[in-house]
């Protein structure tokens, strides 16, 4: 057989056996024997070795051998957004009513009416996300944890041991597609036969396999999968989630059976109440029900909070409880100085995890619950993960103490002081866990990107530099670090190179990495393409700050609070002596025909990517808007448009092709 010949039967071989797998694993329906499967299996793992090439949806692919060094950082290309959540169904009707009176007010003033409301209900699985980037092939290329939701880390070698994930679909754009890694009860109890150390629980065992370099003991686990959203695509553009859904089907992705539409508060309460009751039947944990809208033009009007999309909310069931002894409150500080208190607990089995520590929030929550040291109180795990004293089981407080809130800092030593319900300690300057949060928090990669900044180095740059201050990060000398443990010339020439790169940066980053109280990223770069420079912003009014979107009046307070702090413009003003430069960067655009105006793009574009022709349309001036109004100028139409084409029709907007947008903008 020649080579030609034997490249084109291990090809034949790949996909027969990845028919034979999704038919298996996918669709619970064998369509070989075992003994065919592995006979064939095992041809191609001969041919794969004569040819010297193994392609990357091969099935030989999912064995798992690899030790790999470490995690890698990657960008999602879009957003993983968290999910609103509600444990009460008046909470449910609250978000419902919300949603309807949105409705209301937008088609009482558009002439494009949004249809009546309704509801997907899909289960909520407890497991670990992860984000698959398929490209123009079909291939699976990139599988990555959610992380901040912006940035996740590569875990793709280890989601290739799913033998339900598809490793190729039939398909010719780039997109990528969240899902739910789970384990079953049965991979949970077949692992644990011969595990040195059983797994505790099954979302433990899919997190722990999903995190871990070594890809065999990953395939160990024998993880499954549910597929649930497109959050990404450069092709097909969806009507409704029931499409997106159909979608996803139809492409080999694992899907539960369960999705219920429903249209009224109470048909969503009796789906919650079945899918309460037959969660201890099934074979893998769920933690509540995902109610989301399903008309995708109604979720664009709806949009999004800072954190959640408004279009969906998740109810979660009642967290479990246990009863266990207060052995002691330790208390910590954080990067803004809160002293926070934390329970020291008589460890204690709460849903398959074993629970030591818990939150006590801060001492007037604590006084109303009566909680006392040396008392049994009742622990939940709140939203099933976070471990809270609910209060405390009254025979037993006899010989307990109080709980007293510490004089001075249990770092520093320092003062603290009472605001509100809160303490707070004020030695800013020299307060460790202060500090090296701060930093920590300055020289990240979402901040100044300081590359190779840990918090191990922040503690040794405090404890045996004595750097007390961000500036003084600017002043460190090769010779100081070479003094220190661990570092040899390598690593201190990164340090100081990348410390020094970190001057040239962008106004948004550096804003960020100040650390202002309640200013993320997105509210950085908000603030930062209003004002346009560091002293604007320092010297914004609050009446300005309000006007900068998602800007409310908490938020403005603590921006004017913040830039009044004496120690904070001297620090600023040392980072600025140093060297450190914040840019606003706004790219001049000459005149042109799309300057100014409100494009929507619809469809697959031959020559641009849904994100190249965002960044195209904006370099010419345009705004570029997700949804077709009164206000839009033109819509630029690809292959298979989405509603929007539609709706563009019926307002008589300018419609264009992408052969017609590029004779224009020539």
């Amino acid at each position: 057989m020649s080579q030609e010949s034997k490249r084109q039967k291990m090809i034949e071989l790949i996909d027969e056996l990845n028919k034979y797998a999704h038919a298996y694993y996918v669709l619970d329906n064998p369509i070989v024997s075992d003994a065919e499967y592995d006979s064939k299996y095992d041809e191609l793992v001969k041919l794969e070795k004569e040819l010297g090439e193994v392609l990357p949806y091969s099935p030989t692919q999912r064995i798992g051998d690899k030790i790999l060094p470490e995690f890698k950082k990657h960008t999602h290309l879009s957003k993983l957004w968290s999910m609103d959540k509600a444990q009460s169904i008046n909470e449910i009707i609250d978000w419902h009513n919300r949603n309807l009176r949105a409705i209301n007010e937008y088609n009482s003033s558009h002439e494009y009416k949004l249809p009546k409301l309704e509801y997907v209900l899909t289960k909520k699985f407890d497991g670990l996300t992860i984000n698959c980037t398929y490209d123009e092939e079909g291939i699976l290329r990139i599988a990555a944890t959610r992380g901040t939701g912006v940035i996740g880390e590569n875990v793709t070698e280890q989601a290739k041991t799913i033998k339900s994930l598809p490793l190729r679909i039939d398909n010719d754009f780039v997109f990528e597609i969240h899902g739910e890694a789970i384990m079953t009860q049965e991979a949970f109890q077949k692992y644990n036969e011969n595990a040195e150390v059983p797994l505790k629980n099954l979302r433990n065992g899919a997190a722990g396999a999903l995190r871990n370099l070594n890809v065999k003991e990953t395939a160990k686990r024998n993880l499954s999968a549910f597929f649930y959203d497109i959050g990404y695509s450069e092709g097909k553009e969806f009507d409704s989630y029931l499409e997106m859904m159909e979608f996803i089907k139809e492409k080999g992705f694992p899907v539960d059976d369960y999705m219920v539409v429903c249209s009224s508060i109470d048909e969503i309460k009796k789906q919650i109440d079945y899918i309460e009751k037959i969660r201890s039947d099934l074979n893998y944990d769920i933690d509540g029900v995902v109610i989301a809208v399903n008309d995708i033009r109604t979720r664009e009007i709806l949009g999004y909070t800072v954190k959640f999309p408004k279009w969906a909310i998740a109810y979660k069931f009642a967290a479990e409880e246990a009863t266990t002894k207060l052995l002691d409150v330790e208390w910590n500080v954080g990067r803004s100085g809160r002293v926070t208190p934390t329970a020291i607990l008589e460890p204690v089995e709460i849903g398959g995890v074993t629970v030591k520590r818990a939150t006590l929030n801060n001492i007037d929550d604590i006084r109303r619950k009566g909680v006392k040291i040396g008392c049994n109180v009742f622990v939940r795990r709140s939203n099933d993960v976070i471990p809270e004293i609910m209060g405390v089981v009254e025979d037993t407080l006899y010989g307990s103490r109080e709980i007293t809130v510490p004089k001075t800092c249990p770092s520093c030593g320092s003062e603290i002081k009472q605001y509100g319900v809160h303490y707070f300690c004020e030695n800013t300057l020299s307060c460790k866990p202060q500090l090296i949060k701060s930093i920590v928090h300055y020289a990240g990669r979402e901040a100044m990107n300081i590359a190779g900044f840990s918090e191990k180095t922040a503690e040794q740059l405090f404890e045996e530099l004595n750097i007390k201050s961000i500036p003084e990060l600017y002043k460190i000398t090769k010779e100081q670090l070479l003094s220190l443990d661990r570092f040899g010339e390598k690593k201190a020439y990164n340090l100081l190179k990348a410390i020094e790169n970190s001057k040239n940066c962008s106004l948004p980053s550096f804003i960020y990495a100040l650390g202002i109280p309640n200013v993320g990223k997105k509210t950085a770069y908000d603030i930062a393409q209003k004002f346009k420079s560091l002293d604007r912003i320092q010297n914004a009014t609050f009446d300005e700050l309000v006007l900068v979107n998602d800007i409310g009046d908490t938020v403005a307070q603590c921006i004017i609070d913040f830039f009044s702090d004496d120690t904070i413009k001297n620090n600023i003003n040392e980072l600025l002596e140093q060297g450190v430069t914040p840019v606003y960067e706004e790219k001049k655009i000459d005149e042109n025909i799309f300057t100014g105006k409100t494009v929507v793009v619809t469809g697959s574009l031959e020559n641009y990517s849904r994100a190249s022709i965002k960044e195209k349309l904006q370099s010419l001036g345009a705004k570029v808007s997700s949804s077709v109004s009164k206000k839009t100028d033109y819509v630029i139409v690809g292959k298979e448009p989405g509603s929007k084409y539609d709706k563009a029709l019926q307002l008589g907007i300018n419609i264009i092709s992408e052969e017609e947008f590029e004779n224009m903008i020539q």
